[in-house]
């Protein structure tokens, strides 16, 4: 990452630039606080600010977050400044709770993701300007932050939420922070939320993301695929249930466009799992995604400038779980998208985890997706599949079981693909797929996919494979995204419209 130029950070802090809101923060010396660049204080002397790549770089300097532009609702886009693979994913792991915990360490951390200890401290130096540790510790405090601000959650749960392991290290930590309790900042908020936890009254909590984003086609496409038992879109509004951790609950979000943001409501027994279902929403619709920054990059091709003017808030849908994915994935083979969602629903029934009576809002959310070791003991014989399709699903599930962390990234999407196609009945487009939504790999491409061979015909004219493959190399490393083009440009030429929803 290139250092930041301070010159260049201060008029866009002058000018409250939204371009750079989640790119960096300023520190102010004269009052010991960090900012968003669009803060609506008015921006400190030159000589007084400090400008950091992350907000953990800032707090770790000893600058604590601003009550009033709140760093904790900046968009989060650290994994798009040109970071190195091994960061994103580490980002990735922290966000879901890896450095949480008493038994946690950057050792395992590392191990986790293939580097050693020293290497991976080495690169979040070099491009957060912070360590592991600082990161996890600015992440605890920032969400903790957030839920104080926009919830009713008791303290203790809060604490829980955010990782402290105790309420006595969540008090200390604030008290050190902001120079008082965390009570003490709720005191200032007038607030209208109910009291009361997320088992009982659920969390409502705004993630924003950097503009636009194309709501529709993101809303479109899990309307296509929604699973009878798991998922439902009931007009702007998407549903479904979560199994996190051995807990089942579930999600409703909704769009915010006002606000830049999407809400996401969580109802789950686990105060606990709290941060690893706000990270999967994040992965899930791709609100970290810089889509100006790629969007500029795939543009400079002329088969995609058209595509990406028609669509620039357009994003890659990602997965709520590595192995749900993969599942629907096999099941999707040679099949259209209607008959996948009929099989899919047909496992859920047979062997899915049954939501709770007293946590169905209605008789639509009633399970929870089959996990690797309830679908490697079914009997898949009622779902009516060919023998091979079968065999596929249990070696997925025997894969998964055996290495937990078959759905991490390696380090280049090769690796990745590769690892998938060591599984009996995974092919190349069964495993690009995987990759490019479970794993978040920003450079899949599933060039066989028949939708993407005909958003690419020139003239009438379809690729084959290989060539479409070619085309492609300049679009790395964000092939995925002009796959979403691709398909988009598919669905609109097969409706007969201008533009495409899916």
């Amino acid at each position: 990452m290139e250092p930041l130029d301070p010159k260049i950070c201060y008029r866009a802090l002058k000018t409250r630039d939204t371009r750079f809101d989640g790119r960096l923060f300023v520190g102010v010396t004269s009052t010991r606080i960090y900012c968003r660049p669009v803060c609506p204080a008015p921006a400190a002397k030159f000589e007084n600010c400090r400008f950091y790549a992350s907000a953990a770089a800032a707090q770790e300097a000893g600058f604590r977050p601003c009550l009033r532009c709140r760093p904790e609702t900046a968009p989060e886009l650290g994994a798009w400044r040109g970071t190195s693979n091994t960061v994103t994913r580490g980002l990735a792991l922290i966000a879901e709770g890896a450095l949480d915990g008493d038994d946690a360490s950057v050792d395992k951390l590392a191990e986790r993701l293939g580097v050693g200890e020293r290497q991976l401290r080495r690169l979040f130096e070099q491009h957060l300007g912070a360590s592991p540790i600082a990161v996890a510790q600015t992440r605890r405090v920032l969400f903790a932050k957030q839920l104080i601000h926009d919830t009713r959650l008791p303290m203790s749960e809060i604490a829980l939420a955010a990782g402290f392991g105790s309420i006595r290290r969540f008090n200390e930590t604030f008290q050190t922070l902001f120079r008082r309790p965390p009570s003490a900042i709720r005191r200032k908020l007038v607030t209208s939320l109910p009291e009361g936890s997320v088992a009982l009254s659920g969390v409502a909590v705004r993630l924003r993301y950097r503009a636009p984003y194309d709501w529709p086609a993101m809303l479109s496409f899990f309307r296509h695929r929604t699973v009878e038992g798991v998922e439902r879109v009931d007009g702007e509004v998407y549903r479904r249930t979560v199994l996190q951790d051995g807990a089942v609950g579930t999600v409703e979000i909704a769009h915010r466009p006002a606000s830049e943001s999407i809400e996401a409501t969580i109802r789950i027994p686990s105060v606990a799992a709290l941060p690893a279902i706000v990270a999967r929403i994040r992965r899930v619709f791709d609100l970290g995604a810089d889509v100006a920054t790629i969007g500029a990059h795939l543009a400079q091709d002329p088969l995609l400038a058209p595509l990406i003017a028609a669509r620039p808030g357009l994003r890659a849908p990602g997965a709520w779980d590595g192995f749900e994915l993969a599942v629907r994935a096999v099941l999707g083979q040679q099949v259209t998208v209607e008959a996948a969602r009929r099989l899919a629903g047909k496992l859920v029934q047979l062997c899915g985890t049954k939501l709770p009576v007293e946590q169905r809002g209605d008789a639509v959310l009633t399970h929870a997706f089959p996990t690797a070791a309830q679908l490697a003991t079914a009997d898949l014989a009622p779902i009516g599949m060919p023998g091979a399709r079968k065999a596929a699903l249990i070696a997925m599930a025997e894969a998964a079981l055996a290495d937990p962390n078959l759905f991490q990234p390696l380090a280049t999407v090769e690796e990745t693909v590769a690892r998938l196609r060591g599984i009996k009945g995974v092919g190349e487009w069964t495993a690009q797929y995987i990759a490019l939504r479970a794993m978040r790999e920003t450079d899949a491409f599933p060039a066989s996919d028949i939708g993407l061979l005909r958003g690419a015909a020139l003239n009438g004219a379809r690729p084959k494979p290989n060539d479409l493959c070619a085309r492609a190399e300049p679009w790395r490393p964000w092939r995925a995204y002009a796959a979403q083009h691709l398909w988009a440009a598919d669905a609109s030429r097969i409706a007969g419209q201008g533009t495409a929803n899916d």
